[in-house]
């Protein structure tokens, strides 16, 4: 690869598997399952489908669901059925066929489950009667304007790593060459690494070691299940921006620097490293970049490769950030909805001749 090619589109290589470059599209939501039984539909496959075309090295599937129970709303994916598996494939091969790696993140809701869509005029937890359904957290602690969830017993525990297990194998029978574990922006696996959500006097909170347990478990019987060439990611919040003292300040980047560290010894690749999400209310300064220092510091505070995300919508400022070293790839969210050319556009404004421009497009050179 000559040195004048900008640092974003440099391939990377990742437990066997090769991305064009380090452009790639984060994990958004789109609330548009309307038969409300998990399968992706069309949308999805346009969605996905155009952010592929568009020039991504890896394109990353909307949380989806291991369990029926582990939507964030009615209308999400999921993927704890054959159908669904089956349903993801033909969206996955297109992926394939403009080049970039397919990615899906595999979630559960936890205490923020059950609840309308963002754009619904109706807030808060859908109502069991109107098709909602109990929601699940380390301790019965609601989330602010949310129903209050039962504490999981260990047994409830055990199946919520059976159904990430099983997920994950759908998963790679579908076609995805990238798993990534939703363990950021309050959901269940945040839930379980918070002291602010987890107060459970078990193996399954208090100490770091016992807060992270169920997050280790799940990547350990994951790297189980789909063997050792399939990456693994982990998704973080480096933090909960809330200060304080000792327990009172929450999740914050040095126990994320060293939860990761015991993630890659159990089995993860790669980390995805966001912010917030635990807690409703709580100021988060939202700036060009306002994430990037997290991943910065939790690859330089440990031996993990990670990537950066949030509000990162420009040429020059996603090549700093992978140029300059604060990580090793960028996310692109808000900016992949707006443009899923974004790469093409990129590497237009940083003078690159991208090699893989799509032929149908060169008119527009």
């Amino acid at each position: 690869m000559p040195e004048t090619t900008p640092a974003l589109f440099r391939p990377i290589s990742i437990s066997g598997v090769t991305f064009r470059n380090r452009l790639w599209v984060a994990p958004m939501c789109q609330y548009s399952v309307l038969e409300q039984d998990g399968v992706p539909s069309t949308w999805h496959l346009v969605n996905l489908g155009a952010q592929a075309r568009g020039g991504f090295g890896l394109v990353i599937s909307e949380a989806t669901a291991v369990t029926a129970a582990g939507r964030i709303s009615p209308q999400d994916t999921g993927i704890w059925t054959d159908e669904q598996r089956d349903a993801w494939r033909p969206i996955v091969d297109f992926i394939h066929s403009q080049g970039a790696a397919a990615g899906i993140q595999l979630a559960h809701a936890g205490r923020k489950g059950s609840t309308f869509r963002p754009w619904s005029t109706v807030r808060g937890s859908v109502p069991l009667d109107e098709g909602g359904w109990p929601t699940v957290a380390p301790s019965a602690i609601a989330f602010d304007g949310y129903a209050s969830p039962d504490a999981l017993s260990l047994d409830g525990i055990a199946r919520v790593v059976a159904d990430f297990t099983a997920a994950a194998r759908r998963s790679v029978d579908a076609g995805f060459d990238v798993l990534e574990l939703h363990a950021a922006h309050g959901y269940l696996l945040h839930q379980f690494l918070s002291p602010l959500s987890n107060l459970r006097g078990d193996q399954y909170g208090g100490s770091l070691e016992n807060r992270a347990r169920l997050l280790l478990e799940v990547i350990a019987a994951v790297r189980a299940e789909v063997g050792s060439a399939v990456p693994l990611f982990v998704r973080f919040s480096a933090t909960d921006w809330v200060a304080g003292t000792g327990s009172d300040t929450g999740w914050t980047p040095e126990q994320t620097a060293i939860v990761a560290e015991w993630a890659r010894d159990a089995g993860a690749d790669f980390f995805d490293i966001s912010s917030g999400g635990l807690l409703a209310g709580v100021h988060v300064p939202k700036a060009p970049g306002y994430q990037v220092t997290f991943a910065d510091f939790v690859k330089h505070q440990s031996t993990v490769e990670v990537s950066a995300v949030g509000l990162i919508t420009e040429a020059r400022q996603a090549e700093d950030v992978v140029g300059s070293g604060h990580a090793d790839a960028v996310m692109i969210g808000r900016a992949a909805l707006i443009d899923p050319n974004f790469p093409l556009t990129v590497a237009r404004e940083l003078g690159y001749a991208l090699p893989y421009w799509p032929k149908q497009y060169a008119r527009a050179l």
